[in-house]
């Protein structure tokens, strides 16, 4: 249930599997979280002060090189993949300290960085504004194109005899006979061995029943696509106000906005100017870059920041994969291979023990 980028890439594992499996989406695949997302594969960054969230990134990260390269074999598309590192730039003493910290860290744990100071900025972004205190480098870094990978995934589903249901969304989970699972939508009863539930901030409105509702809440993202002469970045840009991501076509994406408005998706004129404010003070030259489309998505927060992803304890054969948050494109290889081993019974990952929906309750 749900055919954003969770849900269209475990289809994708499932069916190349050999398991028989349909996708219910009230949307078109990846019209939900995955629509306002810039790709970003930094678990360095993105961890947040985490150990957990560094340590199940940093495994994702691993994973997505041969994930990549199956993906593009089996849908026959070109996706957006690289990994040339991100440039993280301080502007302040705290800033400063904290980046060599981080440097300090990795290299205990053999992963490579490096700290820039401006006069080098040249080097490696030159674009950057010289008014920073210096940059740090982490080369394994990278991005990837979310919606085209998300749409690749699908199509490489369908080729192995996924079927999609769009504009149909699922309303009621509930136990069926000899461990099943029966799935009710408005105009159809469906029966299965396994569900997985996978449908980010709509997740809480799905009943499940004998359950608790599953404690996630959408945050709203806006992301801004400006348009630059390609080149004009090397790499992700990062910074205290936000981020940059450079495609080849030399479109930059601009992120992100953090904002509790329950399923509001509308995008306002005030994250426009700061996003765009934001942007300049990382690369003055993108002052005069024409704003090409604003992107809004709901990406669904749960009470830890990390994912919901295990076996129900209340109804046999239903799977919860959900709660991503800011990382569910870093954790997409690590979720497709948990989700497949709890659907095809192999033994336990260790991961699912942070991972497991009852440590919130009756899930």
């Amino acid at each position: 249930m749900g055919a954003g980028i969770v849900g269209c890439t475990v289809a994708y594992e499932l069916s190349r599997s050999g398991a028989q499996v349909q996708v219910l989406e009230p949307r078109s695949p990846g019209q939900g979280a995955t629509r306002a997302s810039a790709g970003i594969l930094a678990p360095f960054i993105e961890g947040h002060g985490s150990t957990l969230l560094r340590d199940l990134g940093k495994r994702s990260l691993d994973l997505f090189d041969p994930f990549m390269s199956r993906l593009r074999d089996d849908s026959g598309q070109e996706l957006i993949y690289t990994r040339n590192g991100t440039f993280e730039m301080a502007f302040s003493q705290q800033d400063v300290t904290r980046l060599r910290d981080l440097s300090a860290l990795l290299a205990a744990q053999q992963i490579e960085s490096r700290w820039i100071e401006p006069a080098g900025f040249a080097a490696f972004e030159p674009n950057a504004a010289p008014d920073a205190a210096g940059a740090l480098l982490i080369p394994t870094h990278g991005f990837v194109g979310v919606t085209s990978l998300t749409l690749a995934a699908a199509t490489a589903a369908e080729k192995f005899g996924a079927r999609f249901s769009v504009a149909t969304g699922a309303i009621n989970i509930r136990p069926a006979a000899n461990g099943r699972v029966t799935v009710r939508t408005l105009d159809a009863t469906l029966d299965a061995d396994r569900v997985i539930l996978a449908a980010g901030s709509w997740s809480s409105q799905i009943t499940v029943e004998g359950a608790a509702a599953v404690p996630v809440k959408p945050i709203r993202g806006q992301l801004l696509q400006l348009q630059a002469p390609p080149g004009a970045l090397q790499r992700v840009i990062w910074g205290p106000g936000g981020y940059l991501v450079p495609w080849p076509d030399g479109s930059v994406l601009v992120g992100s906005t953090v904002e509790d408005v329950g399923f509001d998706e509308a995008h306002t004129q005030d994250a426009v100017e700061r996003l765009k404010a934001a942007a300049v003070s990382l690369v003055p030259s993108l002052a005069g870059a024409e704003l090409a489309s604003v992107r809004t998505g709901l990406r669904p927060k749960g009470p830890d920041d990390v994912p919901v992803l295990g076996k129900s304890r209340v109804v046999p054969g239903l799977i919860y994969a959900t709660a991503h948050y800011r990382n569910g494109v870093l954790f997409t290889p690590l979720t497709v291979a948990l989700v497949s081993d709890l659907v095809f019974d192999r033994a336990p990952d260790p991961a699912l023990r942070d991972l497991d929906p009852a440590r919130f309750g009756g899930l």
